[in-house]
């Protein structure tokens, strides 16, 4: 998981949100390999993201923070640099979901994609949404985790 977030990564702020998502991993039986918390750099980004599917081939990268519209905000650019196919429907579920709680979640850009056998989902940064976000993930990752792992319907 990434955290993208240029005043948590100055230590400005506590990482809550990143917390957040390690521990509903781990809660949902995943190992967390790996726990990044980077400014708002794409290019540096991009450079993780490769690295993290290289050296690790996890199932699944959730990325934190920089998906709105401020003019740092990079994340859904540095993942759309990444991925080898895009996977619109789960933000678009997302953001559908989410809304309908706080309108302003139809103002992200989040985007998802597979790169490699690895599933990369960008989550809002904040706390509420990252929890609101989660609770719909629920649903949707484990058998999106087995079709990108090349199982059968």
């Amino acid at each position: 998981m990434i955290t993208c977030s240029d005043r948590a990564s100055q230590g400005l702020y506590e990482d809550r949100s990143g917390a957040l998502i390690r521990d509903w991993l781990q809660q949902h039986g995943a190992e967390v390999v790996a726990s990044r918390l980077l400014p708002d750099e794409k290019e540096r980004l991009i450079s993780e993201l490769k690295r993290l599917v290289e050296a690790h081939q996890p199932d699944l990268i959730v990325t934190t923070g920089g998906t709105g519209l401020g003019p740092r905000d990079c994340v859904p650019e540095a993942t759309r640099a990444v991925i080898e196919r895009e996977a619109p429907g789960i933000t678009e579920w997302l953001r559908l979901r989410t809304a309908t709680l706080q309108p302003l979640a139809a103002l992200s850009r989040a985007v998802a994609g597979i790169r490699a056998n690895t599933l990369i989902v960008n989550l809002p940064g904040s706390p509420r949404a990252v929890e609101e976000h989660l609770a719909e993930l629920a649903t949707l990752l484990p058998h999106a985790i087995e079709m990108v792992r090349g199982g059968a319907h």
